[in-house]
């Protein structure tokens, strides 16, 4: 596992910081497109967590009704948003790819927002990838687990194209 994990070195990894919280419709917009690119080996979404019940106060143990808590469609996917989408981490094999990534988001945000290239997704694994994933984890699961989350939540979406030719060399 080291060793493709530390193959993950020659990625570029880029971060996209809306200036504003994104709806359902346009973080599906956002990840649909970004998926689309080639190039694209992982994305991870971040935001702060909605809750799914009333913690304190008279309406206690009530469920809370988000209008931010809607199911996405990635590819074939349905997804139920449990964040408030806030930033986009995404890991590509080439500097074209962040190109296009960019004009993607410039394409689909009317509002400003951050474009930066850095190290933002982990390359080993750590103590929380170890206990939630196990020993032989996939290098494409680190540092993408929530250590806050008490059951598995992380989901992993294939890109279209893969799957498209595993159906056809069936």
């Amino acid at each position: 596992m080291s060793d493709s994990a530390s193959n993950t070195e020659d990625f570029i990894q880029i971060e996209i910081f809306p200036s504003r919280i994104l709806s359902p419709e346009t973080a599906q917009k956002l990840i649909t497109e970004i998926y689309k690119v080639d190039g694209v080996i992982r994305v991870m979404v971040q935001g702060n967590r909605l809750p799914d019940k009333v913690c304190s106060g008279p309406g206690t143990g009530e469920k809370v009704e988000h209008p931010l808590k809607k199911p996405i469609q990635i590819g074939d996917q349905v997804v139920e948003l449990k964040i408030c989408v806030g930033r986009i981490r995404v890991e590509l094999s080439n500097a074209e790819a962040k190109e296009q990534i960019r004009e993607v988001c410039e394409k689909l945000f009317p509002f400003p927002f951050e474009f930066r290239e850095g190290h933002f997704l982990k390359k080993k694994p750590t103590v929380t990838d170890y206990a939630k994933l196990g020993p032989g984890a996939d290098p494409r699961f680190l540092g993408m687990v929530d250590p806050k989350s008490r059951a598995d939540q992380l989901i992993f979406i294939e890109k279209q194209e893969k799957q498209e030719k595993k159906d056809k060399n069936e």
